[in-house]
């Protein structure tokens, strides 16, 4: 690991307090900079720099967009190589950004899922609630009878969420204000229904499997909407307080079509070039191949980094997208940080149980529960491997026990049916993602010694469904936790840069008294997942703290 932080830049925040800053006196050149150029990143540098700061971003590697780019992964078949579907961006960032304007384009999948039962079956989600409807009531008249009143509340508890990844969580540190910002962004709440105090409830403090079985008795509809629950969560869906991570995936919406998931022409990458270039017309610098090793301090505020090649770089303000792990156990020398501090970020929790694979095929995957090679709108969903609430509970439990399991959950999209960018004419790219595998392995064993093993395991649980599966695959390239931890600086393979439970979320993210995107010394911010409102592709993060910087500069 130490090693590692020695080559490592990704993304970043900075901050100092109103208090600590004339905000009559010029800033100079290397005023702002921001460690890391993933998605937030690009987010902070450009609201900065629309305001008329000087800001420089730094990224380790040779390419912006952190986890959110396309890469070649075999020869002529290019994929969205971490990050891999989209939904969560928020409308603001894309508006704010021009990111349509500079030729993103995002195609909104056919239907939501495709989910291969136990008994050769399959369930469709999405296309209307009629349409999802009948396909539910083959299962359960009364589970489709339910499904109207089941997305209303939901809707309605994600309404209120949605505001609240907009705003700033307060800071107990500051109690007056806090009392007053606690009391405003929880009025929705405790000024609604009981039915929506007790859904908030369930959802925050419940498994998924206790409030899908409240819900539903059939275990397709069950699964299908559980599977969003494991989504980057290392934990079973019996596992409490499950159920606010089902209710995170379904924040998102593309073109005001809320819950909608979709696909991003020319990868995610495509995202991020467009935010590069919406930061390059604003006058950021982006450094690439500039990894950042140490942030420098002078008594209780930064003053600059030291890159890996040894170059010293001054700046006022430091904003970190990175995991807070690695900011300030790795980045920071420990003697700046106050023990009780410390602690918190040693407690903080990483590790999302994911493994990622993107595969070149020859051939589209031929369904035994809906055959044919010809491309038909399942091709085009998102298709979940995990028929069963229990079958994602053993894979959990299997993980802990084995280090990964031997069923595991796998969600597989295969972008190329919708962009022929991606591939050559006739072949396809398809991402896996796949839950459990435990972030280290016990018993002195290695990632490295494992991840072929582990990706021969994915393989055959989706051939299980679609036989032809093995031998279409033409290449592949695999990426365990380790791997995302060494290429993407996701700690531990978390991609949500933290577990998104209740207790590390709202004001809690990273630690109490720090949720508001300022570190614990003066100048240094945090604008990456680490911080409210979490991970995902949505670009708050880094929106968020850049208001709060801007605020403190008194510019806004």
């Amino acid at each position: 690991m130490l090693a590692f932080s020695r080559l490592w830049c990704d993304k970043s925040a900075c901050k100092i307090g109103a208090t600590n800053i004339n905000s009559s006196k010029k800033i100079n050149q290397n005023d702002i900079a921001i460690i890391g150029g993933g998605h937030n990143g690009l987010v902070c540098a450009y609201y900065l720099a629309r305001a008329g700061l000087k800001v420089t971003i730094y990224e380790r590697r040779n390419i912006v967009g952190g986890a959110a780019v396309t890469e070649e992964f075999h020869p002529g078949f290019r994929n969205s190589v971490a990050s891999y579907t989209v939904s969560l961006l928020h409308p603001s960032v894309i508006k704010d950004l021009g990111l349509y304007e500079r030729g993103l384009k995002i195609i909104k999948r056919p239907i939501s899922n495709f989910l291969p039962t136990e008994d050769g079956a399959y369930l469709k989600l999405g296309g209307g609630l009629e349409r999802t409807q009948r396909a539910v009531s083959q299962f359960s008249r009364k589970d489709a009878e339910r499904l109207p009143e089941y997305y209303r509340r939901l809707e309605n508890v994600a309404d209120v969420l949605r505001q609240l990844t907009i705003t700033t969580p307060p800071n107990p540190k500051q109690p007056l204000q806090a009392g007053k910002a606690i009391l405003k962004q929880a009025w929705p709440v405790i000024s609604g229904s009981l039915e929506l105090m007790n859904d908030f409830r369930a959802l925050f403090l419940g498994s998924a499997q206790s409030y899908l079985d409240r819900w539903f008795e059939s275990d397709p509809i069950k699964a299908a909407f559980g599977f969003d629950a494991v989504v980057g969560n290392y934990a079973s869906p019996k596992s409490k307080a499950s159920a606010y991570v089902l209710l995170h995936h379904v924040f998102g919406e593309i073109d005001g079509d809320k819950g909608a998931w979709g696909h991003a022409v020319g990868g995610m990458g495509a995202i991020t070039t467009a935010m590069r270039e919406a930061c390059l017309e604003v006058g950021v610098t982006i450094r690439t191949d500039a990894a950042v090793q140490q942030v420098l301090t002078e008594k209780t505020r930064v003053t600059g980094l030291v890159l890996a090649r040894g170059e010293a770089v001054s700046a006022n303000l430091i904003a970190a997208n990175v995991n807070p792990k690695l900011l300030y156990q790795q980045l920071l020398d420990e003697k700046q940080l106050q023990p009780r501090f410390k602690q918190k970020i040693d407690d903080y929790r990483c590790g999302s149980g994911t493994f990622r694979m993107n595969v070149a095929l020859d051939e589209l995957p031929d369904f035994t529960c809906l055959p044919g090679k010809e491309l038909a709108e399942h091709h085009q969903s998102g298709i979940v491997i995990a028929p069963t609430l229990a079958y994602m509970d053993k894979a959990y439990v299997d993980a802990q026990q084995n280090g990964w399991s031997e069923n595991p959950i796998v969600e597989m999209l295969i972008p190329s049916t919708v962009d022929d960018s991606l591939a050559p004419k006739g072949k396809h790219v398809a991402s896996l993602f796949c839950q459990q595998f435990s972030p280290e392995l016990d018993n002195d064993r290695d990632w490295q010694d494992h991840r072929k093993a582990a990706a021969n395991t994915i393989i055959d649980t989706v051939s299980n469904h679609a036989p032809n599966f093995r031998d279409s695959i033409i290449g592949h390239q695999i990426l365990s936790p380790q791997d995302l931890e060494t290429k993407f600086g996701l700690i531990g393979g978390d991609i949500m840069h933290g577990n998104m439970s209740p207790d590390q979320m709202w004001m809690a993210r990273p630690a109490i008294g720090y949720g508001d995107y300022r570190g614990p010394l003066q100048g240094l911010y945090m604008c990456g997942a680490g911080t409210h409102p979490g991970g995902g592709v949505t670009g708050l993060p880094g929106k968020n703290s850049a208001h709060e910087i801007l605020r403190d500069l008194e510019m806004i």
